[in-house]
């Protein structure tokens, strides 16, 4: 197979293990909340979840790096192939660390092919140039892709795939999709992007412009309150959800949920006043959320 952007040097000695400690090593230099909501897995679920978020750091990284849009379309291409080559029946030893610990958590796990090939897509769309201010409609179908979709490989890991648990898995990756939106304004708008709904500028009279110009308006922190009270009526919704769900099986889920509520609660409570504040938790905090939700 060819390798689209090579996870780390060629394994050495057990090829399984090397790429089990590299999925390990990339989410945990992350130091994000999800790393901390994954901790509480048994072994095997949390390297196959390590394994998904590798995944979406190299299509991740691609779509935010450097290179011109031909290319980063190519190398995404290049991961689309290599995702269908290990659902092929004959599908043979992986050629990264990735690739391997990927194949494993399919193979365990019974991922889908399709939810792979949705973020692939999200990030596709992250290579537009001109994704400035989407309707709702393209707004959701990005949040979808992008955190709807990793949602529902998460579930299958955690251990309940049920009808409940997808929904509760799409309604949570929109709420989590919008606080990074609202927290990352700033490096999006550094980047060209803006991921504010078009409609919500139009209710505010603010002109679509570059998304400098867009940061700028004064009306911004109204802009942001109303796509925050749509982040928390999607985390009521998964709250809801997770009440019919197997709700033990899906702790890690609740771990990251509450980081990100209490990320949105300050951000609403600091009122986008200063973006480069990106209301980000320290270690106690994110120590005291995995032990009050996830073991206790």
């Amino acid at each position: 197979m060819i390798s689209p952007n090579p996870a780390g040097d060629p394994p050495t000695g057990d090829p399984d293990v090397a790429a089990r400690e590299h999925v390990r090593a990339v989410t945990r230099a992350a130091g994000s909340s999800f790393y901390w909501g994954m901790r509480i897995l048994p072994e095997d679920r949390r390297d196959a979840m390590f394994a998904v978020y590798a995944f979406c750091r190299e299509v991740d990284d691609i779509a935010d790096g450097d290179d011109q849009v031909g290319e980063k379309r190519r190398q995404l291409d290049a991961w689309r192939r290599e995702i269908q080559a290990l659902y092929a029946p004959d599908q043979v030893g992986s050629d990264t660390h990735v690739l391997r610990a990927l194949a494993r958590a399919v193979r365990l796990y019974s991922l889908e092919k399709k939810d792979f090939f949705e973020v692939i897509a999200g990030m596709e769309m992250d290579t537009n140039e001109t994704i400035i201010a989407p309707d709702c409609k393209q707004l959701q179908q990005y949040c979808n892709r992008v955190a709807g979709a990793v949602g529902l490989l998460s579930v299958n890991i955690f251990g309940d795939s049920s009808a409940t648990a997808q929904q509760f898995a799409i309604a949570l990756g929109t709420a989590l999709q919008l606080t990074n939106i609202l927290r990352d304004l700033k490096d999006d708008a550094g980047m060209g992007r803006l991921y504010l709904p078009r409609e919500q500028l139009d209710a505010h009279g603010v002109s679509i412009g570059t998304p400098d110009e867009i940061l700028a308006s004064p009306k911004l922190p109204e802009i942001c309150a109303s796509v925050a009270e749509r982040a928390r009526e999607k985390y009521a919704e998964a709250d809801c959800l997770l009440g019919q769900s197997d709700a033990r099986a899906l702790k890690p889920a609740v771990v990251m949920m509450m980081n990100y509520r209490r990320i949105l609660d300050r951000m609403i409570k600091n009122g986008w006043r200063d973006l480069d504040d990106d209301a980000g938790l320290s270690t106690p905090e994110k120590l005291w959320i995995t032990l009050r939700y996830g073991v206790l």
